[in-house]
């Protein structure tokens, strides 16, 4: 627990909100204490280094005791700032929501790779879009792209609304609330990639991630079913009647599923472009490309 006495000053404040996040079992205590002040007092880390003897009024020290209860109790940074940074650009984050992570953005570049050989004002579909991050990136970084966003969660198209407004893509972007792609009918205009950072964490190996996941984020964004790849199977079953011939379908896996989800890829329906490597060299996005127009099938 945090003392009693109403410390002052920006120094004297990271020093014990760092001890109590220490003691609680959090990393990078410090780091993660000076996040907390940045955002209560709104000033960026330079300052926050380079003022240590600033005083803080009762009213902000206050506010950052009840913020690093908050931390120490499992609670993660993001959905306490509500706020992170994917790819350059600031997302909001909150319950209900999974938490962008640094991994997913192999995704989005894998993605716009793909797109600079794909015809200009190219349609692309997030399924599971959460945040909004992997639809939200594209658009912003492909102008002359438009997409459909998917989430079964109206709280989380409400969150990823929001982002497309904030980046500036929201004109381009479509919001859809569905089961996968239960509640999209294949139109005359087919996608010419689909992305999806689906649930893949076998539903046993939930209660062994970090408090700060099993405890705070949706379990519905996790939870891949007994071998975690059940939405796998469904993407890889209904995605290609929402595909032009020659898209490509794109999905981030689990640490140890590169194998499994080689098998269960129906060969008749999709060419495995290959399983692209995160920066810790774990297979992370399958690359699909369909090349068989009579290969659909039914939801």
């Amino acid at each position: 627990m945090l003392p009693t006495r109403m410390t002052n000053s920006i120094g004297e404040a990271i020093n014990e909100g760092a001890r109590t996040l220490d003691e609680s079992g959090v990393p990078e205590a410090r780091r993660e204490a000076s996040s907390l002040l940045e955002h209560i007092i709104d000033r960026d880390r330079t300052f926050i280094l380079g003022h240590p003897e600033q005083l803080l009024t009762p009213q902000h020290f206050e506010r950052f005791r009840e913020l690093i209860l908050r931390r120490s109790s499992g609670e993660p940074l993001q959905y306490i700032t509500r706020q992170q940074s994917f790819f350059g650009l600031d997302f909001e984050v909150e319950k209900g929501v999974l938490i962008p992570r640094p991994e997913t953005e192999l995704l989005v570049e894998t993605a716009l790779e793909l797109l600079k050989t794909s015809p200009a004002q190219s349609a692309i579909c997030d399924v599971g879009t959460g945040s909004g991050c992997i639809a939200v990136t594209i658009l912003h970084e492909q102008p002359d792209a438009h997409g459909v966003a998917i989430d079964i969660s109206a709280a989380a198209l409400e969150v990823a609304q929001r982002n497309a407004e904030r980046h500036g893509v929201s004109q381009r972007l479509a919001f859809v609330k569905s089961d996968c792609f239960s509640d999209l009918s294949p139109s005359s205009s087919p996608f010419d990639l689909i992305a999806s950072n689906p649930p893949y964490v076998a539903d046993a190996e939930i209660s062994g991630l970090q408090r700060e996941v099993h405890d705070h984020e949706p379990v519905e964004a996790l939870s891949g079913g007994p071998d975690g790849l059940a939405v796998v199977r469904r993407l890889l079953i209904e995605g290609g009647a929402f595909l032009r011939v020659g898209g490509h379908l794109l999905i981030e896996i689990g640490y140890n599923q590169a194998e499994n989800v080689e098998k269960i890829i129906d060969q008749r329906a999709w060419k495995l472009v290959g399983i692209q490597p995160d920066l810790q060299g774990i297979p992370r996005v399958v690359v699909l490309q369909k090349s068989e127009p009579e290969a659909h099938h039914s939801c």
